[in-house]
């Protein structure tokens, strides 16, 4: 997949780190002219793309807005990113082998011991994962978007996942929206046609391959109204392989009503609110109220779990007009949604 950026005036390096299980990943850090005088910041992605979907075709995207702010930002390739190797990954692996080690590697390539994270959907879910079981203690402000501790998916998700998927997993290990463009087994040209004749909100495939692998709507992912026309040609090459053995967690989740861990990982608790988090990071929980993905119910299901043990410390924004990656990827989203987290990564704790 090409890689594209479209902040030429800032610099970016690769710093590549081996995950615990020997899994090869890597950090982008990219800076501007002047040296950050703020702390650094994590962006971690979620299932299915990579790190560059902060940097968008807009005016000002995330990684510039925090750049220009004067943050350190390091965005994560985790095992999930399709700039890696394709793997059949899980939330669990994530969470024990891949963030604390990013973590580590953003604490002894800066020297800073405290750092901060904006995390978003699976990058959020298996990152919270990490915090809640004591392994990313670095990390002291956590801006979630989408879902972390509560998945609560629509109606028609919820079925397609339960009763679909072990049909699926018969025909295929793995879908990939790529298959829009692409279709190269008889598998991948049946779930094309299959797209084609259900899908006709856009022209692009791409697209509408995303809406049906990860959401109910049409698009499940964000509103047509709050792209730009260079950012919905843009994210045909940000979206690939995804294993099935990710919805087969994330379905088990589901119907518990939280996160649970499906590997006995060491040090990763099976039930994730059987016993209190062990962090003290202040955390602030972003979801779209249109949300066709993970509704925002999953946002504020978590802040009140984690509002109940330490009242009056966490935050909540439900943003209108605004769904799923739209947050990050929206033309206006430097006007309507970074002006928030800016202010989340700057409170005092």
């Amino acid at each position: 997949m090409d890689t594209k950026f479209y902040t030429p005036s800032l610099q970016e390096r690769i710093v590549s780190f081996t995950s615990k299980d020997g899994f090869p990943c890597n950090l982008i850090n990219i800076r501007g002219e002047k040296t950050p005088s703020k702390p650094p910041v994590l962006l971690v992605h979620g299932a299915g793309v990579r790190a560059n979907i902060f940097r968008a075709p807009v005016q000002t995207n995330l990684g510039d807005y925090l750049v220009a702010h004067g943050y350190d930002v390091w965005l994560e390739n985790w095992r999930a990113s399709t700039d890696l190797t394709p793997n059949h990954w899980t939330l669990d692996q994530a969470a024990v082998y891949d963030h604390p080690q990013a973590v580590k590697t953003i604490v002894q390539e800066t020297g800073c011991q405290e750092i901060k994270a904006i995390i978003h959907c699976q990058g959020s879910t298996s990152f919270m994962m990490s915090a809640i079981a004591g392994l990313v203690p670095q990390v002291k402000t956590i801006i979630s978007n989408a879902v972390s501790l509560h998945p609560i998916v629509p109606l028609p998700s919820s079925i397609k996942i339960k009763w679909a998927l072990p049909s699926v997993r018969l025909l295929t290990d793995h879908l990939n929206p790529q298959w829009g463009l692409h279709s190269p087994t008889l598998v991948a040209k049946l779930i094309s046609l299959y797209v084609s004749l259900t899908h006709h909100e856009c022209n692009n495939p791409v697209c509408k391959q995303v809406s049906f692998t990860y959401g109910s709507g049409f698009p499940a992912l964000w509103e047509h109204e709050n792209l730009n026309e260079a950012t919905h040609e843009w994210l045909k090459q940000e979206f690939a392989y995804v294993p099935l053995s990710f919805f087969a967690q994330i379905s088990h989740c589901i119907s518990r009503g939280h996160l649970v861990s499906v590997e006995d990982l060491p040090n990763l608790p099976q039930d994730f609110i059987a016993q209190p988090p062990q962090t003290d990071a202040r955390i602030a929980f972003f979801a779209g109220k249109l949300n066709r993905c993970f509704l925002p119910q999953s946002q504020i299901e978590t802040f009140k779990y984690f509002n109940a043990i330490r009242p009056n410390y966490h935050s909540l924004h439900l943003l209108h007009n605004y769904s799923h990656l739209d947050i990050f990827m929206g033309k206006n989203a430097a006007i309507d949604v970074f002006p928030l987290m800016l202010a989340e990564l700057e409170k005092t704790i």
